[in-house]
């Protein structure tokens, strides 16, 4: 899958574009060059979709037989789903679902819950998601983006900056080593992204992340790794209404 976002549905955090990505002999490369990589390690089964010039969907069904995947749309809510989710049947029933809703599906409903009448914060919603799962939301009505990956790491999703500055996510770390030059890293597991509120981990989220500069076999600067920091504390104001429900995603980050 590839999923790329223009800066201003998400800014990507500062320590992810890597300075060396300028004197690199593998240039960073637009949306549409990448686009046209992915279609290439799949051409007959990959399929895209852009929403002006602001994002952009690429799919195709996974090579691996161990990842399963899925794409899927509702109420203008796009959703490309990996992994499975070990306890879907459960949370079905929780969220009062029909029997033949799957993992992508069932992803958009948490996220419409959410964002519309959610009675939890958006962490303890991904806390219950059991199994080996990454996925990414765009909410083409909203202009919202939504990213998480399974606390288990076991689903590995990279994301990087394209030349016009672009955040580009997908599970293919040679599609994004070829389209963001040196500013990439794997996107951190058990943490989830927003487009209003940035990068967070969903399992400790009153804690902030903590970028570590990467370097690469040749000892450039690449991109960083995000960790969570176990010496901070968000400060968070409570809030009412449906703004309640996205209350977690608040405060600075490091």
């Amino acid at each position: 899958m590839l999923a790329i976002f223009k800066d201003n549905l998400v800014n990507p955090p500062e320590e992810l574009n890597s300075p060396a990505s300028l004197n690199s002999s593998k240039r960073s490369k637009l949306p549409n060059e990448i686009l046209q990589e992915f279609q290439s390690y799949n051409p007959s089964n990959a399929f895209s979709m852009s929403f002006g010039n602001d994002a952009l969907l690429a799919y195709s069904p996974s090579n691996k037989p161990s990842i399963h995947n899925g794409f899927c749309v509702l109420d203008n809510i796009h959703c490309i789903f990996l992994g499975s989710l070990n306890n879907l049947s459960k949370l079905i029933k929780q969220y009062g679902l029909s029997k033949g809703t799957n993992d992508a599906m069932f992803i958009i409903e948490a996220y419409r819950t959410l964002r519309d009448r959610g009675p939890y914060p958006a962490d303890q919603v991904l806390k219950e998601l059991e199994g080996s799962f990454g996925f990414v939301i765009y909410d083409n009505k909203d202009g919202t983006v939504f990213t998480a990956s399974g606390s288990n790491g076991q689903i590995e999703l990279f994301w990087g900056v394209a030349a016009d500055g672009s955040v580009v996510i997908s599970e293919n770390l040679e599609l994004i080593k070829a389209s963001c030059a040196k500013s990439f890293a794997p996107f951190p597991a058990g943490c989830m992204l927003h487009s209003g509120h940035g990068l967070m981990s969903y399992e400790h989220p009153t804690r902030k992340m903590k970028p570590m500069p990467r370097t690469d076999s040749e000892g450039f600067m690449c991109g960083a790794n995000f960790l969570v920091d176990s010496q901070s504390r968000k400060s968070m104001m409570p809030r009412v209404g449906s703004e309640a429900n996205w209350a977690p995603w608040g405060g600075s980050q490091a």
